[in-house]
């Protein structure tokens, strides 16, 4: 068994495609710049110890507080196990400026950093005990409650409980990626709004080329606003649309020409023909008006691939259909049959009239040619709207009660003696947005119906 083939991947919209590098890159950027920052700050200690001061001193201060002129402090619960157990390697002191000591986790092993109480004390200290990692070292700042200003000092042994990561991660987060993510997102929504700017008359030329219709000679994509270089790419699709049409229309046209210059040696061949008299010259006759028959097919279809919807035009059918019974008439009664027309309430519809005449005239002949001996033939129209031909004639072939519905019954079956003549006739109906109805007559015969779009709607052509 073969191997289904792999799925396609599903397109995505460009915005998306662009918005996720964006955002890929920018996390690339942030990481890349994440690492300098503590590469940076991991190399001076000093300025880490200072950022640890002023940050630790800032929590240490919000317990403080004033009541009726008296302050007053509570070690807030989360430093609880740096500055309220013993041997921690953290300590902190918090006095006034006159020495009043209002809270003190210190021992006689910190005593001789911190500054002695009678000393008049700076509104910011600190000095490096021991040089390097972990951070050793004492300080304090003053810090203002209401109009009291009071001294918070600590001392750090060695950052058992590594709060210099806070420090760093703080540092990342208020000095990187806050305003990188600002910046990210300005650059995204900028970048999201131009792609789509740039992009909508992209999108208006895709929808044009889905509406693309085949039949209108100057179909081409609007390469106006586009950027350049989809721009390019439009110009590369309507250069490429012009050669097809171009070498649509030689082959039209070199089909057209096939026909007519076999038509002239087969008339002169037939002339010759009629002069002998014998049977076999008449069974040659008979295959030259088969071969006659499908050059004009051949005529009919370069006819078809010539049109286009610059000869659609609204058509009365029951005038058309007069005008068809009335050429076609010397032909029938020529060949031992009976035409009649039978008119309605003259629906019209918007109908390129040549090639209309074409496929009313096509299933004619075909009853005229397949229907047997003496068939009655009636052409006429309906308000569906609709054109028919309908004959009495030997209707279906035993054989096509077998075969699918689709199949076209009897004669219609072998229209054209080479079997074009009814795929000619589908296909004109689709150009007009219609299309071919086949079924048995009644008592006895075939019916073909060309059915056409409402009145009204505009004929669509389907995609070959």
């Amino acid at each position: 068994m073969n191997a289904e083939p792999p799925a396609r991947r599903r397109s995505q919209p460009l915005v998306r495609i662009v918005a996720g590098r964006i955002v890929l890159f920018a996390a690339i950027a942030m990481l890349a710049q994440l690492v300098a920052v503590l590469v940076e700050y991991g190399r001076d200690p000093q300025n880490l110890a200072r950022l640890l001061l002023e940050r630790e001193t800032a929590e240490l201060a919000g317990g403080l507080s004033l009541h009726d002129g008296r302050l007053a402090f509570d070690l807030p619960s989360d430093l609880a196990s740096r500055y309220g157990v013993p041997a921690s390697g953290y300590f902190g002191r918090i006095r006034t400026a006159s020495g009043v000591v209002l809270f003190s986790h210190c021992d006689e092993e910190c005593t001789e950093h911190f500054l002695p109480l009678e000393f008049n004390p700076p509104s910011f200290w600190m000095r490096t005990i021991r040089p390097g990692y972990p951070l050793t070292f004492a300080g304090g700042r003053e810090v203002d409650i209401g109009e009291r200003s009071v001294l918070v000092e600590i001392a750090v042994l060695g950052d058992r409980q590594h709060a210099v990561w806070s420090v760093l991660a703080n540092e990342a987060l208020d000095h990187m990626l806050l305003p990188m993510s600002l910046t990210l997102i300005f650059v995204l929504g900028a970048t999201l709004a131009s792609i789509r700017t740039a992009l909508r008359p992209v999108a208006a030329a895709a929808g044009q080329a889905e509406r693309f219709d085949p039949l209108v000679p100057d179909s081409r994509l609007d390469e106006a606003g586009m950027p350049l270089e989809i721009a390019r790419l439009a110009g590369a699709v309507n250069r490429s649309y012009a050669r097809t049409r171009e070498l649509m229309a030689a082959q039209k046209l070199f089909t057209s020409a096939i026909a007519h210059e076999i038509r002239t040696p087969l008339a002169i061949i037939r002339m010759e023909l009629e002069r002998i008299d014998h049977p076999a010259a008449r069974q040659a006759i008979g295959e030259l008006d088969e071969l006659d028959h499908f050059v004009g097919q051949l005529v009919m279809l370069a006819r078809l691939e010539a049109a286009d919807r610059s000869g659609f035009e609204r058509v009365d059918l029951d005038e058309l259909g007069r005008d068809i019974v009335g050429a076609l008439a010397p032909y029938v009664y020529d060949h031992g049959a009976i035409i009649a027309f039978d008119a309605s309430s003259s629906p019209s519809v918007l109908a390129h009239p040549p090639l209309l005449k074409d496929a009313v005239r096509n299933l004619i002949e075909n009853a005229v040619r397949h229907g047997g001996p003496s068939v009655h033939i009636r052409v006429g129209t309906d308000n569906g709207p609709g054109l028919f031909v309908e004959d009495d004639g030997v209707g279906f072939a035993p054989a096509s009660r077998e075969v699918a519905a689709s199949d076209a019954p009897g004669h219609y079956r072998r229209a054209g003696g080479l079997g074009i003549g009814l795929e000619i006739v589908r296909r004109i109906m689709a150009l007009h947005g219609g299309h071919l109805e086949t079924r048995e007559a009644t008592p006895c015969g075939a019916r073909a119906r060309l059915v056409f779009p409402p009145a009204g709607e505009a004929p669509v052509t389907p995609a070959r």
